[in-house]
């Protein structure tokens, strides 16, 4: 099989998969923006994965001969990514997170949050309370950042909610497949309303934040995932607001909200002109994230009802 004609002779090693995928990549109209950046970023994930390769292997592995099983696949993954405008992390059925890897398809958004950064860091500085013992994934999809926030924090206890049963089926997939059943918790529940009085030291949230107009003009790929973890109301404030409104009540006194909202920050800043939010800034790309603590929730608490 070749991709749209180009090019005809299939690779054997490696190192000619990766310029195969790399050019058929160029040359499509594909978008890059679920955890590759690049068509070159992306033929690795390919052509490493149909090989059965680790994704951090170095240049000693480029001149390893393809089994005519991984080229037919590698081929047939490649078609479908150009043709259809399938997510990568969905064909392979697998994505990557803070270092770590997950179970992937389409019941929940494919993870490619700046928070893992924040996790891997400990969250500092922004975190100044006593080591976590209780960290929140709030609409937490297929589970990522929960069960990143548990590897990084192995003696810290995580719960992961969301409201759409499909991804909590995914979550408890990636729970057992990170084998930390022992430590966190998936619940089904619209925001905080499941919880009772639970209080967190952490609470970490990627809600869906994209605005009415950004939603129906979205690259392609984008559609392959569930328009109910993307979309949140004419402004993409929706679930946010609500977010603000309520945390406070379930964050230890030293707690720390971490909330992303993408491209939507602008909004929220001009809907709570006096919160000064922090933003938060990443070496590895990504914005539109903030950090308030539990004090500031509640010294700007009239503002949530505004």
């Amino acid at each position: 099989m070749s991709v749209r004609g180009f090019p005809k002779k299939s690779p054997q090693t490696v190192d000619q998969a990766l310029r195969y995928c790399s050019e058929a990549l160029q040359r499509s109209d594909v978008f890059f923006g679920h955890g590759a950046d690049s068509a070159w970023d992306e033929s690795v994930q390919l052509v490493l994965s149909v090989a059965e390769l680790p994704l951090d292997s170095g240049e000693e592995v480029l001149s390893r001969v393809l089994s005519n099983k991984a080229v037919t696949q590698m081929q047939s993954l490649l078609h479908r990514r150009i043709e259809e405008h399938l997510p990568l992390p969905y064909l392979l059925g697998r994505a990557w997170f803070a270092g770590l890897e997950f179970r992937c398809d389409q019941r929940a958004i494919i993870p490619r949050s700046p928070i893992a950064e924040l996790i891997q860091r400990k969250f500092m500085p922004w975190y100044n309370g006593p080591g976590p013992s209780r960290i929140l994934d709030l609409c937490c999809g297929g589970g990522c950042i929960g069960l990143a926030a548990a590897h990084y924090f192995p003696n810290t206890k995580v719960d992961l909610l969301d409201i759409d049963t499909d991804a909590l089926e995914l979550a408890r997939e990636n729970v057992i497949h990170c084998g930390l059943t022992e430590r966190v918790t998936v619940c089904q529940s619209d925001l905080f309303e499941a919880l009772g009085e639970v209080k967190y030291d952490i609470i970490l949230s990627n809600p869906p934040y994209v605005d009415a107009a950004d939603l129906t003009n979205m690259p392609a790929e984008y559609y392959h995932e569930p328009e109910l973890a993307l979309g949140s109301g004419p402004d993409g404030l929706t679930l946010t607001r609500r977010i603000l409104s309520s945390a406070q009540s379930f964050l230890r006194d030293t707690g720390l909200l971490v909330v992303e909202v993408g491209n939507s920050g602008a909004v929220l800043e001009e809907v709570y002109p006096r919160v000064p939010f922090t933003w938060l800034e990443f070496e590895h790309g990504g914005e539109g994230v903030f950090a308030i603590t539990a004090r500031e929730l509640q010294d700007y608490s009239t503002s949530w009802l505004e």
